[in-house]
């Protein structure tokens, strides 16, 4: 029998009725004999709720007391499911990622996991029950609730699954699968049987929403198996592979097309060209915990040079405010940001061995009109920052261009 670790995500979780649906098929796996360690999010709208709450009393608020405040709804979700599982003569108890001891560093709102104390889990397996533990929470040394930012559900699944060795991370969510994009937005997308964690990492940190991308990176640096499933129906979903395989003839292009619409461009314009300068400019922003993504800097001209930057949509205002102050330092012109853009990337192995992929990329772009303002490459990867209200319409285009639409007569149900 093996040990599996089960993560639901809120919509999985979203209802009473659908709780109920989780207790069933966990009690299903537990009367094969398996050992079972589920991480439950909290109930789909949930956390904004709380959020919305706690920004109608402060408009920035505290990260401490809105960690103690978000962290409650996956205590609800936990203590539920351990009813129903109890109801079906299927023994269970609930843990808050403090009972685990889930040690997180003390940075709330994007905590990250420092060690697990799996003894009490394991002795609960060991006596038969299933073990029900809150996603997206933890405690730094202090005792403080701490939570990993949104989509760290995902992340306790998987750091979970490595401290027990379990024999697979399963990963329940509303799709059944890692498609070649977003089939909201490109009804003809296809489900993949497999993809490497490189890929996965890929678009995952570019924007696609199946997983977060710290499960991804720990996933792949325990080695844990991990497949992407449905909750709502019956099917194999996709496996994530450490290796490319060996009995794929010819690996894809582009195996998948990710985006992001929370992403805000900042421009630093008439900054000295001096050596030192960027990290003059940057420096404070990471130091503020904002995550940089796509960097550009102008050549110079005139001894002055523009560097833009993209952030998070939600840090652009701390951002500007951050930069107000060390444009007025290095006596930058003028400092300003725009919300209104978005990045698409095309992802895939094959492309370390294809040549012509960007030339294909920015050929189907110019058909459309769709000016590019950045772009960003890696080995498998390249990423443009792009007008937001083009987003759908890029997407749309560049899927079709590298043929990764499925056939007109293939139909799926995706539940």
């Amino acid at each position: 029998m093996s040990l599996f670790v089960q993560k639901y995500g809120g919509t999985s979780v979203g209802t009473i009725e659908r709780i109920e649906a989780v207790a069933d098929k966990v009690a299903g796996f537990r009367a094969e004999g398996h050992d079972m360690v589920i991480v439950l999010s909290a109930m789909s709208g949930e956390t904004n709720r709380l959020i919305a709450l706690a920004q109608s009393i402060q408009e920035t608020p505290d990260p401490r007391e809105l960690d103690v405040l978000v962290a409650t709804g996956e205590q609800v979700t936990i203590a539920l499911l351990c009813m129903a599982l109890k109801k079906r003569g299927c023994d269970a108890r609930s843990y808050t990622g403090g009972q685990v001891r889930i040690l997180t560093d003390n940075a709330h709102t994007k905590a990250r996991i420092q060690s697990i104390d799996e003894a009490n889990m394991r002795a609960d397996l060991d006596a038969g029950r299933v073990v029900v533990v809150a996603g997206f929470q933890g405690v730094d040394d202090s005792g403080n609730i701490t939570t990993l930012g949104r989509g760290g559900s995902d992340t306790t699944g998987v750091a979970l699954a490595a401290a027990l060795r379990a024999d697979e991370c399963q990963i329940y969510t509303d799709v059944d699968g890692v498609y070649t994009t977003d089939p909201r937005v490109v009804e003809r997308a296809r489900r993949l049987d497999k993809i490497t964690f490189e890929e996965m990492l890929e678009m995952a940190s570019q924007g696609s929403k199946v997983l977060q991308i710290r499960s991804v990176e720990f996933a792949g640096k325990y080695k844990v198996p991990l497949r992407v499933l449905s909750s709502f129906k019956e099917g194999p979903g996709t496996l994530i592979t450490l290796d490319e395989e060996d009995d794929t003839m010819e690996q894809p292009v582009v195996s998948g097309i990710a985006f992001n619409r929370d992403e805000a461009k900042v421009t630093l314009a008439g900054i000295p060209d001096t050596p030192g300068v960027a990290a003059r400019i940057l420096g404070p922003v990471g130091a503020a915990n904002i995550e940089v993504d796509v960097i550009v800097q102008n050549v110079g001209a005139d001894n002055t040079t523009d560097l833009t930057f993209t952030v998070n949509k939600g840090d652009l205002k701390k951002t500007l405010g951050i930069l107000e102050g060390v444009a007025s330092s290095i006596n930058a012109r003028e400092v300003r940001g725009d919300d209104r853009v978005a990045k698409i990337s095309i992802v895939g192995v094959g492309m370390r061995s294809h040549a012509g992929v960007a030339s294909t990329m920015f050929n189907a772009l110019a058909e459309e009109n769709i000016n590019i303002q950045m772009i960003t490459t890696s080995e498998i990867k390249i990423s443009v920052i792009i007008e937001e209200r083009y987003l759908e319409l890029a997407v749309r285009c560049l899927h079709s261009a590298f043929g990764l639409d499925s056939e007109p007569e293939e139909s799926r149900d995706r539940g």
